[in-house]
């Protein structure tokens, strides 16, 4: 009984596997041609990396935003939604070469991004502030004094670290390189766990 029963219960997990591959072949399938008709202006993906599962949203124009795991995934959607457009669509293909750029730098592999950046969510003096963020290389770092002159308002300090919190796009446009005048790791939108593991894995602070 066991010998005849145990083969259909080991093909039906097998089927069930095989369906679970086709589903979402099919759902990949159908998001690239929705995307292709230009039915889609946000398409989000996931990134499995060493500071949990990131969440990416990519339009046309480029990477929009990257969301650590600790944000709440509706109100996140909903804020796209009313900021961006309501047509958001999970499109791996779209989010495909963030992934592959952020596993590159998280193994080491890449030390600059080369990706196409949307910037329509960083507004005012905050795209001062993170053009200037951008030019501070990987491995090292900046204090918000420095970046605060950098961006041309010296007074400007606790208005980088605002700026700097709300990073539509952390770790591409790298905020976790600014520290306190003195070496102390300051605020991270992300965490300081977070922020002390990429400047470990950058090779800027000793672990």
């Amino acid at each position: 009984m066991n010998g005849a029963t145990e083969p259909r219960g080991r093909d039906l997990r097998r089927l069930a596997a095989g369906a679970d591959a086709r589903s979402a072949e099919l759902t990949d399938a159908l998001a690239d041609a929705a995307d292709e008709r230009g039915l889609v202006d946000v398409g989000i993906g996931w990134v499995d990396s060493p500071l949990g599962r990131l969440a990416v949203a990519v339009t046309r124009r480029g990477v929009l935003e990257i969301v650590f795991p600790d944000r709440d995934r509706d109100d996140w959607l909903s804020s796209l939604a009313r900021d961006v457009s309501p047509r958001i669509l999970e499109s791996p293909t779209r989010a495909e070469p963030v992934r592959r750029q952020l596993d590159e730098y998280f193994a080491q592999r890449r030390t600059r991004f080369d990706l196409p950046v949307d910037r329509r969510l960083i507004r005012g003096f905050q795209a001062a502030t993170l053009r200037a963020l951008e030019r501070v290389p990987y491995g090292s770092t900046s204090t918000y004094g420095d970046l605060a002159r950098r961006a041309g308002s010296p007074k400007a300090s606790r208005a980088i670290g605002s700026a700097l919190g709300r990073n539509p796009i952390p770790i591409v446009i790298p905020c976790h390189r600014v520290v306190r005048t003195g070496g102390a790791l300051g605020g991270y939108a992300g965490g300081l766990d977070r922020k002390r593991f990429l400047l470990e894995l950058e090779g800027s602070l000793k672990s």
